[in-house]
């Protein structure tokens, strides 16, 4: 089952648990089939990788792996801090907003 996940690629959002709380970073990939994002310089883990065509020296890759979007916070554009997301409709529109600010995101 697909849940309606409420942080899109390139929302900048703060990380509010695990080893890496209080870093922040842009969204660069949401999987929202799993319930995971991955966040640009978060969670980075060294990937040894095999000689191939593309890369013919191998050796080892940083890349950010996933992390759970229960454990990232939407970041208030107003207040600079973690918020929360809620939903409402604006005319005919489903908008997000802030419920710091709330302010439509």
């Amino acid at each position: 089952m697909m849940t309606k996940l409420k942080v899109k690629s390139g929302d900048l959002v703060k990380v509010i648990a695990g080893d890496h709380k209080g870093a922040e970073g842009k969204i660069v990939r949401v999987f929202p089939d799993k319930n995971k994002v991955i966040v640009e310089g978060v969670n980075v883990v060294s990937k040894h990788t095999k000689p191939s065509a593309s890369s013919p020296q191998g050796g080892i890759v940083k890349k950010e792996a996933p992390i759970h979007v229960s454990n990232v916070a939407l970041v208030d554009k107003k207040t600079k801090q973690a918020t929360r997301v809620g939903f409402k409709m604006e005319g005919d529109k489903k908008v997000r907003f802030s419920k710091k600010s709330n302010q439509v995101v």
